[in-house]
């Protein structure tokens, strides 16, 4: 029996989170618009008799960003917003769990929906510990109200019980696993698009300083540095990588007890397993010298296109063992 009043709610409370997160969205445009990339000053202060005196505590040291009073308002905001739409996030796969009597990701819109809730906690996460994060905000939540749209449009599935081939208990194991891999690589793919993007800013301002021609000042200043990113990236990665690995293996264990065969090459599985090679590649790249860098971001955004390309290709289009799930 399926309870239509907290289904009705988890209906409701989606739109709140995609409310929600708009308005976040809208929150960090306005930081990055009202921050500043000017650094902190370089020259000593001097006291009378020519003795150096110590800088304000609360001054900037050299080099580091000067953020206004009203942009680190703004950007509280924003956090709170995202946030409390992490709340209604999860309490939208709550209540529709509630309302089905199972785990709430048994078809494309209720797995789709959790992966980019962990892309979200992982994202307030790494901005809770690293302040300077918190300027990719906007970069992050853009994508994931687009894909909350697109989720709530084209994947939408009314709450139902699970199909037959699903009612296993492998299901807590293998789709949880994958659906927590897929969101922190999301993250990581999206920090690797901004190491790019940063590095090529950086570049015009270095070739517009080497001219003497000063570059004009952009939005993109108040990203957190190429390191961070690529640092953001890397980390993400190793810590998604494990996950998604033992998601295939659970997967194979699954297909093993439901079909008979560890291994069969469906859609799906071989889609799978071409993800987690691009993920080995990106993180065997990262530490091999030449394919720092610009290179090594490459794969991984090739790595989330492979995750988007598996998640959409065989419910969508393909015909396998792994297409029973519905929209």
């Amino acid at each position: 029996m399926i309870d239509e009043s907290l289904a009705a709610l988890s209906d409701t409370l989606f739109s709140i989170s995609v409310g929600l997160y708009s308005l976040a969205v809208v929150a960090f445009c306005a930081e990055l618009a009202f921050g500043r990339s000017v650094r902190g000053r370089t020259e000593q202060l001097v006291a009378a008799g020519g003795v150096p005196a110590q800088p304000p505590v609360d001054a900037p040291a050299a080099g580091e960003p000067v953020e206004p009073a009203r942009a680190r308002r703004l950007g509280l905001v924003a956090m709170v917003l995202t946030g409390l739409g992490a709340v209604t996030h999860a309490g939208v796969l709550v209540a529709r769990g509630m309302a089905t009597d199972r785990l709430p990701w048994g078809n494309m819109y209720e797995f789709a929906t959790a992966v980019v809730l962990v892309a979200v906690v992982a994202y307030l996460v790494l901005a809770v510990r690293a302040p300077s994060l918190r300027h990719i905000g906007v970069f992050l939540l853009a994508p994931v109200v687009l894909s909350m749209v697109l989720i709530g449009l084209f994947l939408y599935a009314e709450a139902g019980p699970l199909v037959a081939a699903l009612r296993s208990s492998w299901l807590a194991i293998h789709v949880s696993t994958a659906t927590i891999g897929f969101g922190i690589f999301f993250v990581s793919g999206i920090a690797s698009v901004l190491y790019l993007v940063r590095t090529r800013r950086d570049a015009t301002v270095a070739a517009g300083a080497s001219t003497g021609a000063s570059a004009a000042p952009s939005l993109l200043d108040r990203l957190p540095t190429a390191a961070a990113l690529d640092r953001t990236a890397h980390r993400t990665a190793v810590f998604g990588f494990p996950i998604w690995t033992f998601a295939v293996i659970a997967g194979a264990i699954w297909a093993e007890s439901a079909w008979g065969r560890f291994w069969g090459w469906d859609p799906k599985e071989t889609w799978a397993f071409i993800a987690w090679i691009v993920y080995a590649a990106y993180l065997h790249a990262r530490t091999t010298a030449g394919w720092r860098g610009r290179p090594s971001a490459w794969i991984n955004i090739v790595g989330l296109v492979v995750m988007i390309f598996n998640l959409l290709f065989v419910n969508l289009v393909s015909t396998g063992l792994h297409s029973y799930g519905g929209v």
